[in-house]
């Protein structure tokens, strides 16, 4: 994708923030997750192209945007979100997809800022603080990853726990992830990760302020949003539901293409919000 279409720079307190613009109608934004960046997408966007204009963040700090500061941490990100729409899509409020980080940070955008969202697919994203088991394990492989980079024993830590079995024996995908880190740099993801996904902060107060439709997409037992807490969630919003994507890890656009792709079509074929 990056080969193809040179992305668009939108300045954002956050840093330059890198969108490739896809297409033309509704405007629809895919947000990542983290490990990964826009590039995740591309197995998707030919499912999710048709009649609409996709804008294909690199989150900061991720893909084709720059540096970040060390100081920039959740509200510079949910500015930058914000400045993305308001540039990109001005005048307009945004169908949003996000995995991951990039659900979460849809998820505050349309609870903080709801004239910006339409719609809004969050993946594998729950709002709620990381564990203290799972942040003791994640701490351990970002020490590693400081060090080394996503390679040996780091990359295939990160690959099995980002990619379900049947992904993570596949060259392509296994190589797109890895790929995503060593272009942001060894020390750069391993922060990035640290600060939004370690240390995210707690979002479930704010689902009851997301008032836009709202697909939560769960995993089984194994996978990072299991479907009964996923389905404990939706009870908190006013216009969500739940679908299930079996054997899901948190990659899903990299991970289940197409089953992430028929669930965010049927969704939005179902809305009842007026364009």
């Amino acid at each position: 994708m990056a080969g193809a279409v040179e992305p668009v720079e939108v300045g954002t307190p956050a840093g330059p923030v890198a969108v490739h613009v896809l297409g033309a109608g509704l405007p629809t934004v895919l947000w990542h997750g983290l490990y990964a960046d826009g590039s995740s997408w591309g197995y998707l966007l030919p499912a999710l192209l048709p009649g609409r204009r996709l804008l294909v963040v690199d989150g900061p700090g991720w893909g084709r945007s720059l540096r970040t500061r060390r100081s920039v941490g959740d509200a510079a990100v949910l500015d930058a979100a914000r400045a993305v729409v308001r540039t990109l899509a001005p005048g307009s409020a945004v169908d949003w997809v996000g995995t991951g980080w990039g659900g979460r940070v849809g998820l505050e955008l349309a609870a903080r800022s709801p004239e910006l969202v339409r719609s809004l697919v969050a993946a594998m994203a729950d709002p709620a603080p990381m564990p203290a088991e799972e942040r003791r394990a994640v701490r351990r492989v970002l020490r590693r990853l400081r060090v080394v980079g996503p390679i040996g024993p780091v990359g295939r830590a990160i690959v099995v726990d980002q990619l379900s079995p049947a992904s993570a024996s596949e060259p392509q995908t296994v190589g797109a992830l890895l790929d995503a880190l060593l272009l942001a740099g060894r020390f750069r993801a391993a922060r990035s990760v640290g600060r939004f996904d370690v240390r995210r902060p707690d979002l479930t107060g704010l689902l009851p302020a997301v008032t836009a439709p709202l697909l939560l997409v769960a995993s089984d037992d194994a996978g990072p949003l299991p479907e009964a807490r996923a389905a404990s969630l939706a009870a908190l919003a006013p216009f969500a539901r739940v679908t299930t994507v079996p054997e899901a890890r948190g990659q899903l656009a990299l991970d289940r293409p197409e089953a992430f792709g028929r669930a965010v079509q049927d969704f939005w074929t179902g809305l009842a919000v007026p364009d």
